[in-house]
């Protein structure tokens, strides 16, 4: 396959960028994105260029590092999945393919394609965790969960922070994974003691990001690689008008 891709390049947040024409030859079916723009990077190298700076690390779909947007998708065209689990036999012989940084003011521009997602782990330390005395781990069973609710937990929990949700969104706002982080705790008997500063803390802390307002487009849930449902939205949002309930009877 011989390709043409349009990179955008942009040496800091200050910086102006602009996109960058490149061509792709000899590119495998069966290589990765990331190995692509890796052969890509080699090539820019042997010559002397600098080369396409983009963030990955495990290439295995799990660590949310390889924030990419491609023809104007997060992560590309296909559905469920990460930039490094999409392969080169989802384009065409001959495609001119636009990449692009996750684009939202809680999201800077480091260098090209990579941005600072440290926005996500400030709100995870707002209120993401649960408090426990310290002693002995407590056997699993001691206290039971529902098989549905547990499940419905892990599916929370399965959020990987990557932001694909904040660049699916037209008002890039980051309530899918808030909501996510909430919810794999809010639906658990360890998390309920801070349930309600919990959602206070994190959705306080997301707005200090600078991300945007949540409308119910729906274009989170399209995007998210690992299709976490936007319910964690309407149950993050009635913990926080509870809790606002709460505070105002006090």
């Amino acid at each position: 396959m011989n390709l043409t891709l349009k990179v955008w390049r942009q040496k800091n947040a200050e910086a102006k960028g602009e996109l960058v024409s490149y061509q792709a030859d000899h590119v495998s079916p069966d290589m990765s994105f990331l190995e692509m723009l890796d052969v890509v990077n080699e090539g820019l190298i042997k010559k002397g260029d600098d080369p396409i700076h983009f963030d990955h690390d495990c290439r295995e779909g799990i660590c949310g590092s390889c924030s990419l947007h491609i023809n104007g998708r997060p992560h590309g065209p296909k559905q469920g999945i990460t930039t490094c689990q999409l392969h080169m036999r989802s384009f065409n012989d001959k495609d001119t393919i636009v990449i692009e940084p996750w684009r939202a003011e809680g999201f800077p521009v480091i260098k090209d394609l990579a941005t600072d997602r440290s926005a996500f782990d400030r709100i995870q330390a707002a209120g993401g965790f649960i408090s426990v005395n310290t002693g002995g781990v407590p056997d699993a069973n001691v206290i039971p969960i529902p098989k549905v609710i547990a499940d419905e937990a892990f599916n929370s929990a399965t959020c990987i922070g990557c932001g694909a949700c904040v660049a699916a969104c037209k008002n890039a706002s980051a309530m899918l994974f808030v909501s996510a982080k909430v919810s794999q705790l809010a639906l658990l008997p360890q998390g309920q003691p801070e349930r309600y500063r919990r959602v206070q803390a994190m959705v306080a802390q997301m707005d200090a990001e600078g991300f945007g307002s949540c409308t119910n487009t729906g274009a989170c849930e399209a995007e998210c690689p690992k299709e976490i449902s936007i319910t964690n939205i309407a149950r993050m949002n009635r913990d926080y008008f509870t809790a606002k309930l709460f505070k105002s009877e006090e």
